[in-house]
């Protein structure tokens, strides 16, 4: 199958072993926006840090971000050639992509992933809390603490501990935008802990958006539907796989890209007014 920007299911069987997966096996290639995205200097002169940029949603940000203007931090766990190669597009843009592999569980590294994006760019204007984790489970019995709590950890405990860090050093105006889900509104029970956190940071947006008004802050959600990434082939079987995306109204998963400039606009300056906003990105599904 050729790679186009709107690939539509049945997609070839495929299923990878590790998570949160690699970009290269997949069949479609996600479209990042690589060749389509144009920017128009939108964040020009700003600085972001970016969980889970190694690929998916996380890469399309920071190309549309470099493109923009903005300067970036790329937070991602293990999958070095994805961050490269994320950074290589980021580079080519004439920005600066610093890369930051670690788990986002810890305190320490969330704390040390803010203290690196000071330490190279002197400032934050943007945090994009991308990064999550995912698992298929049919039956309540099979989800351990262990899985309930690495979720959790990874989903939301992450953009507390990052948000908490990087807060004293933001500066009226700064945006900070977490990645929901459509699951926060239409919870999958296959995905139950996961789908939990996105209800969670919907929550945490929401309050976090009041918490921070008085300091100029503005703090948005952004919530996807099925988009192709890596996650999909790693955490859901084969035949989930297959017709990923066939269940909303357009028939198909959305593109990495096709998200970026919900990002972006959250990002700008000209969305001065918009916080506490959930942006839905579904392809059609309604979250009302």
């Amino acid at each position: 199958m050729t790679a186009t920007k709107h690939a539509v299911p049945p997609f070839p069987s495929q299923q990878q072993a590790n998570v949160p997966g690699l970009t290269a096996p997949m069949d479609p290639q996600p479209d990042h926006g690589e060749e389509s995205y144009v920017g128009h200097g939108r964040l020009a002169g700003k600085a972001a840090i970016i969980t889970g940029g190694d690929s998916g949603i996380g890469r399309a940000v920071a190309i549309a971000f470099a493109r923009e203007g903005a300067d970036v931090l790329i937070s991602y766990l293990n999958e070095h050639d994805d961050a490269q190669e994320t950074q290589r597009w980021v580079e080519k843009a004439g920005r600066r992509a610093v890369l930051i592999p670690g788990d986002i569980r810890s305190t320490a590294h969330c704390n040390g992933i803010v203290e690196r994006a000071m330490s190279e760019f002197g400032r934050i204007d943007i945090i994009v809390n991308n990064a999550a984790y995912q698992m298929t489970y049919d039956s309540l019995d099979e989800i351990t603490d262990e899985e309930w709590n690495t979720t959790f950890d990874t989903n939301i405990g992450a953009m507390f501990r990052i948000v908490r860090s990087a807060v004293r050093h933001m500066k009226p105006g700064g945006s900070i935008i977490n990645t929901t889900s459509i699951n926060a509104d239409k919870p999958n029970p296959g995905l139950l802990a996961y789908a939990t956190t996105k209800g969670a940071i919907q929550n945490f947006t929401g309050g976090l958006a009041q918490l921070l008004a008085r300091q100029g802050l503005r703090v948005n959600c952004v919530a996807p539907g099925p988009i192709w990434t890596p996650l999909i082939p790693s955490t859901m079987p084969k035949e989930k796989v297959e017709n990923f995306g066939k269940q909303v109204p357009m028939e198909r998963p959305g593109q990495p890209v096709e998200l970026a400039c919900a990002y972006v606009m959250l990002a700008t300056d000209e969305a001065s007014y918009v916080s506490g906003a959930t942006i839905a990105v579904t392809g059609g599904a309604p979250i009302l």
